[in-house]
């Protein structure tokens, strides 16, 4: 599992979350909402400090990351984020089987 973006996303999430230089953000699992990957789950961004990441990547000093215990969430998916009209996306694909 793996998370992709640009540096664009990276920047406009930052700015959303008015996140601090050479901070944390991560990516967790909420219920509610829908995915193309778990029903009745959705994705949530936060600022946070990663404690046992199961995947991370580095963008503008921040480091956007996913914990192993929502990794279950992906089912093997890697995560794509996005921005399309000012609103974060998700897409989430499977080498295997192509998007999920």
């Amino acid at each position: 599992m793996k998370i992709n973006m640009n540096e664009d996303t990276a920047i406009h999430i930052i700015n959303d979350l008015q996140a601090d230089t050479n901070g944390s953000i991560r990516f967790f699992v909420r219920l509610g909402g829908c995915s193309t990957v778990q029903d009745g789950f959705s994705l949530g961004i936060t600022k946070d400090s990663p404690k046992h990441p199961a995947a991370e990547l580095t963008i503008q000093k921040q480091k956007f990351f996913i914990e192993e215990e929502d990794e279950w969430f992906f089912d093997g998916c890697d995560l794509t984020v996005s921005v399309k009209n000012g609103e974060i996306q998700y897409e989430f694909h499977n080498e295997n089987n192509g998007n999920s």
